[in-house]
């Protein structure tokens, strides 16, 4: 028998699969296929504080081995979800809810955490920190240290809730940005963040994205992804949620072994529905074949 739980920060998850961000919504299209409860957790869609419609169409475009996309963080807004989509969420999910949190300012960022304090299945903020800062410029706040370890630090200080702080991949030392979050008191970290890309369409010889650009996801991105969990394990003690063209369990234990702790499924949710369950019936057997009967024993196992 596989012991398939593990813990993020002293939250207990019954397996380590969570669906990503931005590809599980908040659960309501998922609940129609299968049974939310087998799932660790779920990461629900990046939440801003006020409602957003997203960038201009066309803003999904599908590339060799992924797709590219530049939805522009459509959401309600915080305040929103917490009335509306917080309740139906627990009629559909009973496990411990991880909130995407996303913020064009630094303060921003800590009112939404602020606000999400006192939401009790919410059990992890994970603070993308991939958006824009509109007061430096448009310059993503996870681009260099001192924007990072600025939000990490305000978040810290309105919150008892375990601080995840998600990481760009678009940066040239992902483990220095890592140290700088730890250093402002952040719980764990999540990453990859998509890769920045674009594609031109070749009959109008224009971007094909109305936003020119968007981020890469899917199996493409894997090998980039788990490259840097291992550099971030190695750089600092917080637990890591892997992400990043996971699409199977051998994916997953292959991330785990790099360093992860629990492993987010992003764009594979967009191609089968049912990807997730797949891949959490298939833990068990994977993990037999590695000879582990508690999965957690596999983090971090390569680097031994």
């Amino acid at each position: 028998m596989v012991d398939l739980t593990v813990t993020l920060a002293g939250v207990a998850l019954k397996n380590p699969i969570i669906p990503a961000s931005g590809t599980f919504a908040y659960g309501r299209e998922y609940a129609e296929v299968y049974d939310l409860d087998i799932l660790g957790a779920f990461s629900w869609k990046g939440t801003t504080a006020q409602a957003r419609l997203g960038n201009p169409q066309p803003r999904i475009a599908e590339v060799p081995s992924g797709m590219l996309n530049a939805v522009g963080l459509q959401n309600p807004g915080i305040d929103a979800v917490i009335a509306q989509e917080v309740p139906h969420i627990a009629e559909i999910f009973h496990g411990p809810v991880i909130a995407n949190v996303g913020g064009f300012s630094v303060e921003e960022y800590a009112e939404n955490c602020r606000k999400l304090d006192g939401v009790d299945q919410v059990k992890i903020l994970e603070v993308n920190i991939s958006c824009p800062n509109v007061h430096a410029g448009g310059r993503n706040f996870g681009s260099d240290p001192a924007s990072a370890a600025q939000v990490a630090r305000a978040v810290r200080a309105v919150t008892k809730k375990p601080v995840f702080m998600k990481l760009s991949p678009n940066v040239t030392d992902v483990a220095e940005i890592a140290r700088a979050c730890e250093a402002e008191g952040a719980d764990g970290l999540c990453l990859i963040n998509t890769l920045l890309g674009m594609r031109i369409d070749l009959r109008t010889k224009r971007p094909l994205l109305a936003n020119r650009t968007g981020g890469l996801s899917g199996p493409a991105v894997f090998p980039v992804a788990l490259r840097m969990v291992w550099d971030v394990y190695e750089a600092v003690k917080l637990p890591i949620i892997g992400c990043g063209g996971v699409s199977s369990a051998e994916d997953a234990a292959e991330m785990m072994l790099a360093g992860a702790s629990a492993v987010e499924v992003g764009a594979a949710n967009l191609r089968d529905p049912l990807a997730c369950k797949t891949i959490i019936e298939a833990l068990p057997g994977v993990c037999q074949r590695l000879g582990v009967t508690q999965i957690s024993n596999l983090t971090g196992g390569a680097h031994s």
